[in-house]
């Protein structure tokens, strides 16, 4: 049942090295996107733009960003709105590209959102969009409606208090809206994404859980991680929380209430050089909040889990199935899984997803301490690691294995 995988923690790609300079955060493609639909539909309803629009993010904090271009068709039945990606110095294909928004009114009352050209179609299950709709993911979509019911309604709304798609109609006319999301060259783009290997087609992805880019993906933001870790250190905390992004630290943070935020580190790809950091200033717990995606990467030994230098080893879950009591049937529909959304999914259906998840959980647990054994260079890890596993929400604990520190 136990596997003990190669220990890996691959180099960052070249491309991706420390630059000399601060870096900049930038928006993401769902940032750019609620903002070019409020643009449209201000424009649609008669408004006059100066080039500049102000939208929400889903922290409540407003932003402003500026508009390229607008088109208002003659029968002022359609409008367009170009807002252009500035994704600060990520190193992200989609920085440059034109996100478009096309808005007319329907005869329907409510909002109907879809993807134009450049972008992607989803085909696959896993990724937590309908197979056969278009590639924009979930917190995008509320900020699309949210900008667009600003525009409807004049006013700014509390990013809590978002209509549903449903109740967004014009109150002067009864009329509904439709936005099409479009980006130019979006096809292009794709090709130097994942997006095709994990059955997006045609396009890229509108994605964005906070609708800022920051760059996680940098040597500069190791830096940041293991700073981190050594604040935390000299807190005289001994308890390291590592989050694999925003979603699961808030979730993290619920689960371990009494914990000061000190202790949460958003840890990114750079497991190994947090754990490393922290073997050094002689922490004695760490507990890893995560999805299934990252989990596997780390349960095969992955420690640097960057999408080009890894990837989600799903015959490993398929192995879980087996080891768990799961049919071969089902083993197999595992270990073919588009994605580790998609393998989790499948536990989830066939009633397993609690002892496959804890023992995803446990063997991550191993490579954590074995990790941190070789860093310490003891046979025993210094290091206690406890592991969870939550939804893809972040909030809800799955999951958890691991042992506590004496």
């Amino acid at each position: 049942m136990t596997e003990n995988p190669e220990l890996r923690e691959p180099d960052l790609p070249r491309t991706m090295k420390v630059r000399q300079k601060a870096l900049r955060t930038g928006w993401t493609t769902g940032s750019c996107a609620s903002a070019a639909a409020k643009a449209a539909a201000l424009l649609l309803r008669g408004e006059d733009l100066p080039g500049y629009v102000e939208v929400a993010l889903p922290s409540g904090n407003r932003v402003t960003f500026k508009v390229e271009e607008t088109v208002l068709d003659a029968d002022r039945e359609r409008a367009r709105a170009v807002v252009v990606k500035d994704a600060g110095d990520d190193p992200d294909v989609t920085h440059g590209a034109h996100i478009t928004a096309d808005v007319s009114w329907r005869d329907e009352p409510g909002l109907d959102l879809d993807g134009g050209e450049g972008v992607g179609v989803v085909t696959k299950p896993g990724l937590g969009l309908e197979p056969g709709g278009p590639a924009i993911n979930p917190v995008p979509r509320k900020m699309i409606t949210h900008a667009v019911a600003e525009a409807v309604f004049d006013t700014s709304l509390d990013v809590e208090g978002t209509p549903d798609a449903a109740e967004i109609t014009d109150p002067g006319t009864g009329r509904g809206l439709r936005v099409v999301i479009s980006v130019p060259d979006g096809e292009v783009m794709a090709r130097k994404t994942t997006n095709k290997r994990l059955g997006i087609l045609g396009g890229i992805s509108i994605l964005g859980t906070t609708g800022i880019v920051r760059p996680f993906s940098t040597a500069s933001w190791r830096a940041s991680v293991e700073q981190a870790v050594s604040v935390m250190a000299a807190q005289d905390e001994t308890t390291l929380v590592l989050c694999t992004g925003g979603r699961t630290e808030k979730g993290a943070m619920k689960m371990l209430p009494k914990l000061p935020d000190v202790c949460f580190v958003e840890v990114g790809d750079f497991t190994g050089a947090a754990l490393r950091r922290a073997v050094e200033h002689g922490l004695r717990q760490v507990v890893f909040v995560g999805m299934a995606g990252k989990l596997t990467k780390l349960a095969a030994g992955v420690l640097m889990t960057h999408y080009t230098r890894s990837r989600v080893d799903t015959e490993l879950l398929g192995r879980i199935t087996t080891d768990m009591g799961g049919s071969a049937e089902l083993a197999a529909e595992v270990a073919r899984a588009n994605t580790g959304r998609h393998a989790y999914e499948l536990w989830e259906a066939a009633g397993v997803l609690g002892p496959c998840g804890r023992e995803l959980c446990r063997r991550v647990g191993l490579v954590l301490e074995r990790f941190a054994a070789e860093a310490a260079g003891t046979e025993t890890s210094p290091i206690a690691a406890q592991v969870v596993l939550v939804d893809f929400t972040g909030e809800r604990m799955i999951a958890m294995a691991g042992r506590m520190a004496r």
